[in-house]
């Protein structure tokens, strides 16, 4: 029995993570069609949401799925470290610097709301 809850949750952990991955090109794709600028905000509402989900979800009995699966295939850390290099390469390093605060404080926060909401 413990194999198949194994299976059934390795399953839902991919599948959960390709829709968070989709979700993440759709949200990704409807901000840049609006946003004309250089500040890579897309990727900061992507983490925020998927920071405030995962603090949510942090004690529910589906987190694996959720936030492993779903909420690791929206998030966007490696792209968010790789705009800030970029950011910095095109000699913006105050921006550079203001979006590495925004990337790491806003979405400790945003988890810790989220968390303190469900509890």
């Amino acid at each position: 029995m413990n194999f198949f809850l194994s299976l059934f949750a390795f399953i839902g952990v991919c599948l959960c993570g390709g829709l968070g991955a989709v979700a993440r090109f759709v949200i990704d794709t409807a901000i840049k069609i609006v946003w004309k600028n250089a500040f890579p905000l897309s990727t900061l509402v992507i983490n925020i949401i998927a920071s405030f989900l995962a603090g949510a979800a942090a004690s529910a009995p589906w987190h694996l799925m959720v936030v492993t699966g779903f909420l690791g295939g929206l998030s966007t850390f490696s792209t968010a470290i790789n705009e800030i290099v970029s950011l910095g390469r095109d000699k913006r390093p105050s921006m550079a610097g203001y979006y590495l605060i925004a990337c790491i404080i806003v979405p400790v926060l945003c988890a810790a709301l989220g968390w303190q909401l469900v509890r």
